[in-house]
């Protein structure tokens, strides 16, 4: 019988929700699988331990955004979401590919500081992971993931914060946040 590819989704306000798909993609990596992993939001300008790590394993991380939307201007940051789901787009289109992470795609497709829709179209993403080819599993990570999505999804995973250090003034920390 043939592999179906199925639809993951990690959502929610809580902590977790991209370490979640490095998880997947490890038991991948471990199984012999093809995995591509993309990040819409982080930027290769800057130091994160999954790129490290996935570097070491010899596999392929792409950092396609510039920061989070107060970092530049809507344009710069338009500019780098179309060019993202150009690539996006093709990868979901390869049949190569195992398993296909889009971190932080949720993030993007919510932003609603600027317009988005003319650069990275909910409907035109909903088509290409609906059109992806039969045997690619696919993670969607992000908050305020789309029902749009979340109907095509496989599984959806809402990520509560119960607690967090950041409330006793705790910064991100260094191998366990980035």
């Amino acid at each position: 019988m043939a592999r179906q590819g199925l639809v993951l989704i990690y959502t929610g306000e809580g902590k977790g929700k991209t370490t979640a798909s490095l998880g997947v993609t490890l038991r991948a990596i471990g199984r012999g699988l093809q995995v591509k992993y993309m990040q819409f939001i982080k930027s290769p300008e800057r130091t994160y331990g999954e790129a490290l790590a996935f570097k070491k394993l010899g596999v392929e991380i792409e950092q396609m955004g510039i920061g989070f939307t107060w970092t530049k201007t809507p344009e710069e940051h338009r500019e780098a979401l179309e060019i993202a789901w150009k690539k996006a787009k093709a990868a979901l289109a390869d049949p190569s590919i195992d398993l296909l992470v889009l971190d932080e795609l949720n993030n993007a497709l919510s932003i609603d500081k600027f317009p988005i829709d003319d650069v990275l179209p909910l409907q035109e993403v909903v088509e290409a992971i609906q059109n992806r080819p039969s045997t690619m599993h696919l993670v969607i990570t992000g908050r305020n993931a789309k029902q749009e999505l979340q109907e095509i999804a496989d599984l959806v995973s809402t990520i509560e914060a119960t607690k967090h250090y950041y409330e006793r003034g705790i910064p991100a920390v260094k191998g366990l946040e980035f």
